[in-house]
């Protein structure tokens, strides 16, 4: 059976990066993302500040918990940038020092699809050695048609066996994209069904900017429709992997309303 797991993010507003961990631990949530998101005023945390006392501490106390970690490199560690890919090798060795399953890296078209491609297959080749999945997010600037074309070239390269690399899919992101604006459903529906979805970023807006609405905060405050289309969507696609839901927000129990509505959605589209 298809299985939906529900966590939130580490945030560079959070009084130590291990703050929203353990709310996580403490709150019963069964996923967590590492995100890297050091401000130039000191604000936030890298991978530097993690000690590897730290690193064994969480790959702990996860495991005890049975909860399932992804990390998500710093947004702006573009692979087509040479000296980039060190930095996300290093992610990398973060995640499997702590015992995260799945690391996440943005797609950048700048250069091109198939310089793109060229550029993570070595990311690729070190997240298989680890033993861990890739995720590739779409951007407000990225279409479906790019992740198509994308992993049609990784399918032909016989690079998508046993899932080793998919698609991150951010619901706030499609949102603001021109292929979908103020319509994420419509961006899943043009991703190919070759494309495997194996992450969640969850965040909502209005169309008007990259606000990390908490869901169910926004426009599904409202009229959870869309949500409701997503989750079959989901089930569609066969997709068994973690949503995590990108806040830190006040008050903190929006983050648990916004799990146990999903899961009642999930679970309602299940038993139907």
């Amino acid at each position: 059976m298809n299985k939906l797991r529900i966590g939130n993010q580490t945030s560079f507003s959070a009084l130590n990066p291990a703050e929203p961990f353990e709310y996580a631990l403490a709150n019963g949530f069964d996923a967590f993302e590492w995100f890297p998101d050091k401000k130039e005023n000191g604000m936030g945390w890298d991978t530097g500040d993690i000690s590897i006392a730290m690193r064994d501490n969480i790959k702990n106390k996860a495991a005890a918990s049975g909860m399932s970690m992804s990390v998500h490199v710093p947004w702006d560690a573009n692979p087509l940038n040479y000296r980039n890919r060190g930095v996300i090798l290093e992610n990398v060795a973060f995640a499997k020092e702590i015992g995260a399953g799945l690391v996440n890296i943005h797609l950048y078209t700048e250069g091109g699809i198939q310089t793109y491609v060229e550029a993570i297959l070595p990311i690729i080749e070190q997240t298989k050695k680890a033993g861990i999945r890739l995720s590739i997010e779409n951007t407000t600037i990225t279409s479906p048609d790019d992740f198509n074309r994308v992993f049609s070239i990784l399918l032909r390269m016989k690079m998508l066996g046993r899932g080793w690399a998919g698609m991150c899919f951010d619901i706030g992101h499609a949102n603001l994209s021109a292929s979908s604006m103020n319509n994420y459903i419509n961006y899943i529906d043009l991703v190919e069904p070759y494309v495997p979805i194996i992450h969640i970023h969850a965040h909502e807006n209005f169309g008007d900017s990259d606000s990390h609405l908490t869901l169910f905060t926004g426009p599904s405050g409202q009229n959870d429709s869309g949500i409701r289309e997503l989750m079959q969507r989901l089930k569609e696609r066969e997709f068994s992997g973690s949503l995590i839901l990108e806040q830190w927000p006040e008050p903190r129990l929006l983050l648990n309303q916004a799990r146990e509505r999903l899961y009642a959605l999930w679970n309602e589209k299940e038993d139907g």
